[in-house]
Formats: structure tokens, C-alpha cells, sequence
């Protein structure tokens, strides 16, 4: 660790330093984020914290995982896999994030919520327990996944690919990129029709 200290919500954390080359991105003595202990970061694998972020508390960063930005984990959260978090992205409570998933943005993983696979979490997303996102893998024509999740500015945000948008934005870009009447068109025409039936407060 280098000799400066920061407190944050009480707790002083530690910049760290790397000791050897972890994976193509961080090189010997390159200066990182900030834990409160070793028991945050798991040195078996490329995992590291980057920046100004922030990992404390009984939170773990371990496989490939990265957390960049202004991002902060806690508690108990755990962000595994090759998954990143960015941003001003927070992870907290019992949150996993693993796989390829990202979470970042302004957005919010709390309570005993999941992110994984390739689900992408952005924008001012609030996704506190397992309703609150839901994810489509092998869709289109490249295959991606699309991930929707409460959105505090938008309601139901939706990602796929280079698009994010609320459910309306992406039913219209639907349109204009497949058409309403081609096979991909129908298949994302429907997979918005259950996102909006599945975050819909008919019981």
C-alpha cells in the first residue's frame, strides 16, 4: 500500500499498488483505487480496482472482475468473473455481479440483486432484488443479450447492444432497424411486450 489513507462512512481505506503486471492493463508499480483490506481484492487473479474506486467492508473483487470510475462496492457484495463496474455505479447489501455483465452509470445494485451473464446495468438504474431486471440471451442477428431493469429517471430502462432507451424508444428502433414484419422484428417487438408485461403492476 502507499503511505496515504482516505476515510470514507467511517472506514479508512488504503490505495493499492500493484506488486507485479496483472493481465494487459495494469503494469508493476501502477498506483490503483482504494480497499479497506486485502480481503477485498483477490490477488490469485487479474482483478483490480482502478482510480478513485472504492471497495470495503466484507465486499470481494476476485476472477477478472474490475471496478473503475467513482464506483463503489460494500458490504457484502461480491463482483466476480470478468465483470466490471464503473462509472458512479454502486454495489452493496448481498449484490452479485459476475459473468461479462456491467453495471454503470449512476446505477444501483443492492438487497440480494443478481447481474450476470452479459447483462449490461446503466444509466440511473435502481435494481435492489431479482425482479427488478431481467435478461434475453441469443436474440438477433448478432446474438446479443438485452437486459431491462428499473430505471429512477425512465421507469424500464432496456440495453442492447449500442441502444438503451425505455421500452417505447425501443420498440420504435425495432421498427426503423428490422421492420414490424421481419422475423428478428417480431421476436424484439415481443420480447418488449413481455418486458412491459413483466414490470406492469397487473397482479
Amino acid at each position: 500500500f502507499p503511505s496515504h489513507d482516505r476515510a470514507v462512512n467511517g472506514v479508512t481505506l488504503k490505495r493499492i499498488r500493484a506488486l507485479v503486471s496483472i493481465g494487459l492493463m495494469v503494469s508493476a508499480g501502477d498506483v490503483g483505487g482504494w480497499i479497506e483490506s486485502e480481503k477485498n481484492l483477490d490477488f490469485s487473479g487479474d482483478a483490480w480496482v482502478y482510480g478513485n474506486a472504492r471497495v470495503y467492508g466484507n465486499a470481494r473483487v476476485s476472477g477478472n472482475a474490475c471496478v473503475s470510475g467513482d464506483a463503489r462496492v460494500s458490504g457484502n457484495a461480491r463482483v466476480s468473473g470478468n465483470a466490471c463496474v464503473s462509472g458512479d455505479a454502486r454495489v452493496y447489501g448481498n449484490a452479485r455481479v459476475s459473468g461479462n455483465a456491467w453495471v454503470s452509470g449512476n446505477a444501483c445494485v443492492s438487497g440480494d440483486a443478481c447481474v450476470s451473464g452479459d447483462a449490461c446495468v446503466s444509466g440511473n438504474a435502481c435494481v435492489d432484488d431479482k425482479s427488478c431486471i431481467v435478461t434475453f440471451s441469443g436474440f438477433g442477428s448478432q446474438f446479443r443479450t438485452t437486459s431491462a431493469f428499473i430505471d429512477t429517471e425512465i421507469g424500464v430502462r432496456i440495453v442492447c447492444g449500442c441502444f438503451t432507451g425505455s421500452i417505447d424508444e425501443f420498440k420504435e428502433q425495432v421498427k426503423h432497424t428490422h421492420g414490424e414484419n421481419s422475423k428478428h422484428g417480431k421476436l424484439y417487438l415481443s420480447m418488449a411486450n413481455m418486458i412491459d408485461y413483466k414490470f406492469s403492476k397487473e397482479e
